[in-house]
């Protein structure tokens, strides 16, 4: 997050407000205060930080599987209008009919028990199996 980026979002969103100074004051002043502004949920230009494991996406890669097997494979569309129509009535029949609610199991890496442990001790568990 740097303060080059911040000034940039300024600039796309019409931000009148004060920067502060980097490393003094306002919204420059640290990394943590800049990814608050850049994060701000108001503004048109917002980021958004995803985890830094890729488990999160295996959903959104089995939801994105599905819509090419159950819409867009073997079709042949006029126009990106008329694909984006198809899509778009893919998304609405999806929600009303199988939409439901993830449960997440990923509680996150802590401190003491580091990626490459918990890499360890599944692949401990898989060996004493007998498999």
């Amino acid at each position: 997050m740097s303060a080059s980026l911040v000034k940039w979002v300024t600039k796309k969103i019409k931000f009148e407000g004060d920067l502060g100074t980097k490393g003094y004051k306002g919204i420059l002043k640290s990394m943590e205060s800049r990814k608050k502004f850049l994060e701000n949920q108001s503004h048109r230009v917002r980021f958004v930080y995803t985890p830094k494991h890729c488990s999160w996406l295996n959903p959104i890669k089995n939801w994105f599987s599905k819509l090419q097997r159950q819409a867009i494979s073997r079709e042949s569309f006029e126009s990106k209008e008329v694909l984006c129509q198809r899509i778009e009535n893919y998304i609405q029949y999806y929600n009303k009919f199988f939409a439901k609610t993830l449960k997440w199991k990923f509680k996150g890496f802590t401190k003491d028990r580091k990626f490459y442990e918990q890499d360890t001790a599944v692949e401990s568990q898989f060996n004493s199996s007998g498999t």
